[in-house]
């Protein structure tokens, strides 16, 4: 069985919380918890509470038990930007793109048919 959590318009690049999802793929719940609590890495704040909430989704609205958990899935999709004027040299403007993302975590019980 699986359960998930999504967390929509963080204010975390994609390609920097990619970074941080693509080391805790695949592994136990209670070890990703421990390596993302020590991450130096802002992203790294956002995604523990994700996974904490994943975690409580599954105990609680699925009746798994929270030490057999394994993350099944994380994906990072590009989500909205706010787009901001920069002045350039010359008197022309160029665009800053401060980007947005969407982080949807998968946590299952390894019993899936």
């Amino acid at each position: 069985m699986q359960a998930h959590a999504t967390a929509k318009f963080l204010r975390v690049t994609p390609r920097k919380a990619r970074r941080i999802v693509d080391t805790i793929r695949g592994k136990r719940v209670e070890r990703a918890l421990v390596e993302l609590s020590f991450s130096t890495l802002e992203a790294s704040k956002a995604i523990h509470k994700l996974l904490r909430s994943a975690a409580a989704n599954a105990e609680n609205n699925h009746g798994m038990k929270a030490g057999e958990l394994v993350i099944a899935g994380a994906i990072v999709d590009g989500g909205p930007m706010f787009k901001r004027i920069e002045a350039r040299a010359r008197g022309s403007a160029g665009l800053k793109r401060k980007r947005m993302s969407h982080v949807t975590i998968t946590v299952s019980d390894g019993e899936d048919a």
